[in-house]
């Protein structure tokens, strides 16, 4: 088997995980284009030892940790945003060890294998990045989903949080006309939505006239994993898992700061 081959399934979700890690797409892009060039030139090899999506996480680390020093300094008052900011408030181990875990579903071991670490220091390292995350401010979320069960399952965790749920909308048309009622600070939002209308179609509407992060839930990642358009930094299969959703939560607030909705009713 060629090694795109090997590769193609786990792609988007390593440029997924790379934007997170870096909270921005074009970044991200870039640090995982120059992994698969060091794999094709032969400078760097998929571990035996490793399954391909473990091995091919572990590449992309060992060239994030050659190459992305500028996001491994301390924090500094200096610069431009407050994104950027509240990033390097997090040591960056804190924060790997906890998006391979939280966001894309590795288990401690295979999060050490990918850092070259040891299972104890991953669970303080993920400790330590939970606790950073969850001293940011609280917010009010919008919910769009169309199904009863899942919709009450997102607010139950919404609400563990700290934060506020403003309002459940299961079409286009009443997410729109939430939005217009109360500006949410953060906007969890599914595809599919029960009149036929498009979750993405209502997400695009709120950002044009709102600055909100999205985290999308939805069965069809395939639908925004393309590479042919900007795509969301936060995108979440279903069936879910709930400290997945927790995590991206936290990480979308973490990189994407701004007021609350509470803050600025």
């Amino acid at each position: 088997m060629s090694l795109l081959a090997r590769l193609a399934p786990h792609l988007p979700y390593v440029r997924r995980y790379a934007r997170a890690l870096t909270g921005d797409q074009s970044t991200g892009d870039h640090y995982v284009r120059v992994a698969l060039e060091a794999l094709a030139a032969g400078e760097r090899t998929l571990a035996d030892n490793l399954t391909p999506r473990v091995a091919l996480y572990h590449v992309f680390h060992a060239i994030w940790c050659t190459s992305g020093a500028q996001l491994e300094g301390p924090a500094d008052d200096d610069y431009s945003d407050d994104a950027t900011r509240r990033l390097m408030r997090i040591a960056p181990r804190s924060r790997q060890a906890f998006l391979l875990t939280a966001l894309e579903g590795f288990t401690p071991t295979e999060a050490a294998q990918i850092l070259g670490s040891d299972f104890s220091e991953v669970e303080k390292l993920i400790a330590e990045a939970q606790s950073e995350i969850d001293a940011e401010l609280a917010t009010d979320v919008l919910i769009i989903e169309d199904e009863p069960v899942i919709a009450a399952d997102i607010e139950a965790l919404v609400t563990e949080l700290g934060h506020a749920v403003v309002d459940i909308a299961a079409t286009r048309t009443e997410a729109v006309d939430a939005v217009a009622r109360k500006t949410p600070g953060l906007v969890l939002a599914d595809i599919q939505l029960a009149d036929g209308s498009s979750g993405i179609d209502a997400v695009k509407d709120i950002l044009q006239r709102y600055d909100v992060p999205v985290i999308f839930i939805t069965a069809f990642p395939e639908r925004l994993l393309t590479g042919e358009r900007p795509e969301p930094t936060f995108l979440i299969t279903k069936p879910f898992q709930p400290e997945t959703v927790k995590a991206a939560i936290g990480q979308a607030l973490f990189f994407h700061p701004r007021k609350s909705a509470k803050q600025a009713a």
